[in-house]
């Protein structure tokens, strides 16, 4: 045995494939045009029914194909010399989606082309506009080539080589520092002497020397010289002056004075610049026509220019250079674009007052037009496209679903599997099946030339089917049809039927089970069915065919429908089972009494009273008279009589069992009319019958020892 997956939605189990399914609808017959009854295999059906839907598939993709027509006049606007007027005229299944994206899609300069020309081409006196467009363009531009020098004047660079002068400067100044304090230490001199105001003082005191004493070298003076500064006797000043000087020259004082001067040499043409824009109102206005955004943007740029020069001035003095790094948006090249942009218009207008050149400027106009228009309703041509695909698809379809092939086929097949043999195994199986006054005989006929065969029953008349067979003879055709099918196949793989017995009676019912025990013996044969007579025909069957049977049902639970149960319904259970089923549902009645769940206690004691009843009169037969006979089983079995015997004491307690179970098993016991045991009592019942039913089997083994010896 082998166990197999088959979860749904998904394809089946390669195992699986070889099982035969058997329905109502296995094998059918009908009533043909010639008023023959005939019997047809299932499968060769198929084809008839397959021209049948070959013939609806045609109205359907005729009426689809009307349904579908694409109306193309919508787009009539767009016809004419361009090239969106060809692809309009050439639409078909074949064109692209690509071909009419690409057209019907204009970049940001496509369409300020076209909103150009069709404004040059309106243009009353377009000679007169070119010349203003292009004074604009003029004034337009040089804001723009404002904006590149002014920015330049404070952009990165300036600020980095002002940034690396100063802070060189600090550095040369803080060396200078330290040198006058070294200075100032030797002697007591007044605050400040070594410093920047001290410096001056003493250049200015060395540029008069060459006048006050033009025939001295300053700073040597001599004593007795009066002083440039003070005008008095130097003395002991000359000295100091000569020392002075030695501190001037020294190389710290050097560099530090070097370095100011290269600071300032940048710094003072720096601050010296005038970083306006020059946008005037007027020319403001104009941009601000063209482009709102950009005007606003050019104005804040020039108050950054300003601001950036003032932070920059700042930061050389205070040595704080945080807000000097800051990007600023520079709009010259917005500006720029602009000026071309109206220099274009400008180009525009001046050939527009050229008749020559205005076809062409018409032409390319007509052209960008019919791409703007087409753009506008891409989505309508798209969906007309889609539409002609379809019925493209469709028209294809029509050649598909030609009968011509399928007619072919199935007299080829109805050659190949209508049969003498099929015809025998046919016979044979309505025989075993009780319905042996039906037979089939194989018949040719031809038909436009060609030879057709087909198997027919052989009826006294020619009349409905349904007039002279009976629903149990239909579905004997029905079986013995899909066994003889199974049969020839040659594979031994399972069947499987579903409630096969419908509508039979009795001595059909037995024959049918004797034909699955039978064929069980060499494959699986599963049976599903509601007929509990049924199934216990089949297992008599199989038990007399030494062919080994299981049973199971298939229940409800919380889980959902269809659960597979290995015990068969209380109905189809022995005695014993019967029992053990009764004992598990007294523990559920015990817990609902116990949680004080009355009603639902009461219910299922009433139902449990009432298969306690069933199973009294299912131990009678099967433990009291040893299944001499039994419900649902043919025949008597008379050779079980030797361990039959029926005490007073026995017909007592049957009689107190099945009493007491119908008083309870009745529509007023639910209805309160009656008080209903408690489960302890129920117990005690049950335990009453089970224990009467093991002495009686006890008993009965030893009498029939007994009378056989």
């Amino acid at each position: 045995m082998q166990d197999v997956q088959w979860t749904d939605g998904k394809s089946a189990p390669v195992a699986l494939s070889s099982f035969a399914i058997f329905d109502s609808r296995c094998a059918r017959a009908y009533l043909d045009s010639e008023d023959d009854f005939s019997y047809v295999p299932y499968g060769l059906d198929v084809f008839e029914g397959l021209a049948n839907l070959c013939k609806q598939l045609k109205t359907a993709v005729d009426n689809e194909h009307a349904q579908s027509a694409a109306d193309l006049t919508a787009f009539a606007p767009l016809l004419g010399d361009t090239l969106v007027g060809k692809l309009i005229s050439g639409l078909s299944a074949k064109t692209l989606q690509d071909q009419i994206n690409a057209l019907a899609t204009l970049s940001l300069e496509e369409l300020a082309q076209h909103a150009a020309l069709d404004k040059s081409l309106k243009e009353s006196n377009p000679k007169e506009k070119a010349v203003q467009l292009r004074l604009r363009a003029r004034r337009v531009a040089a804001i723009a080539t404002n904006a590149i020098n002014k920015g330049a004047l404070v952009d990165h660079t300036v600020v980095a080589k002002l940034r690396g002068l100063a802070d060189s400067y600090r550095t040369a100044q803080s060396a200078a520092a330290l040198a006058a304090k070294q200075f100032k230490e030797g002697e007591n001199l007044l605050p400040g002497t070594g410093g920047e105001a001290w410096r001056e003082l003493f250049d200015a005191a060395r540029r008069f020397a060459v006048v006050s004493h033009p025939d001295k070298a300053f700073p040597e003076l001599g004593m007795d010289a009066p002083c440039p500064l003070c005008q008095q006797p130097l003395a002991e000043g000359a000295a100091r002056l000569l020392r002075f000087e030695a501190f001037i020259q020294e190389e710290a004082e050097i560099t530090a004075q070097a370095r100011r001067t290269a600071l300032y040499a940048e710094y003072k043409p720096f601050i010296a610049n005038v970083l306006t824009l020059n946008l005037d109102d007027v020319t403001h206005g104009e941009i601000e026509v063209l482009d709102p955004q950009l005007a606003k943007d050019v104005k804040a740029f020039g108050l950054a220019l300003t601001a950036r020069q003032d932070a920059i001035r700042e930061a050389v003095l205070s040595y704080q250079w945080d807000g000097t790094d800051q990007a600023m948006i520079n709009p010259a090249a917005r500006l720029q674009e602009l000026a071309n942009k109206l220099n274009a218009e400008a180009d525009a207008l001046e050939k527009a007052s050229d008749e020559k050149a205005r076809a062409e400027l018409q032409k390319q106009f007509g052209e960008l037009d019919a791409r703007v228009r087409l753009s506008q309703v891409k989505n309508a041509v798209v969906a007309a496209v889609t539409r002609l695909g379809h019925q493209f698809k469709l028209e294809q379809c029509l050649s598909a679903i030609k009968t011509n092939s399928i007619s072919l086929k199935a007299s080829e097949l109805a050659e190949k599997v209508v049969s003498k043999e099929l015809a025998d195994a046919l016979n044979r199986e309505f025989k075993a099946l009780g319905a042996g006054t039906l037979r089939v005989s194989l018949q040719s006929r031809s038909d436009k030339g060609k030879a057709l065969h087909k198997l027919k029953l052989e009826l006294p008349q020619s009349r409905s089917p349904g007039d002279i067979l009976s629903e149990g003879e239909q579905r004997a055709i029905a079986i013995g049809s899909f066994l003889a099918e199974v049969g020839l196949s040659g594979r031994k793989g399972g069947i499987v039927f579903d409630d096969p017995v419908s509508s039979l009676d009795h001595r059909r019912r037995e024959l049918v089970a004797k034909r699955l025990a039978v064929e069980a013996a060499q494959r699986q044969v599963i049976v599903l069915t509601h007929d509990i007579y049924f199934l216990c025909l089949v297992a008599e069957e199989a038990k007399l065919a030494g062919v080994p049977i299981g049973t199971q049902s298939l229940t409800r639970r919380p889980e959902g429908f269809g659960v597979a149960d290995p015990d068969l319904p209380f109905e189809g259970k022995t005695a014993s089972k019967r029992i053990g089923a009764l004992r598990a549902q007294h523990q559920s009645i015990a817990k609902l009494y116990k949680s004080g769940e009355e009603q639902e206690s009461r219910k299922q004691t009433v139902d449990a009273y009432y298969r306690l009843r069933m199973t009294w009169e299912r131990t009678v037969e099967e433990v009291l008279l040893r299944e001499v006979i039994l419900r649902f089983r043919k025949g008597v079995e008379t050779q079980r009589l030797a361990g039959v015997v029926v005490e007073d004491d026995d017909y007592a307690q049957v009689y107190a069992g099945m009493t007491k179970c119908s008083n309870y098993a009745h529509d007023k016991a639910l209805q309160g009319g009656i008080a209903v045991p408690e489960p302890d009592e129920l117990l005690a019942d049950i335990i009453a019958l089970d224990t009467w039913r093991d002495g009686i089997e006890k008993r009965s083994k030893i009498i029939a020892q007994k009378r056989k010896t």
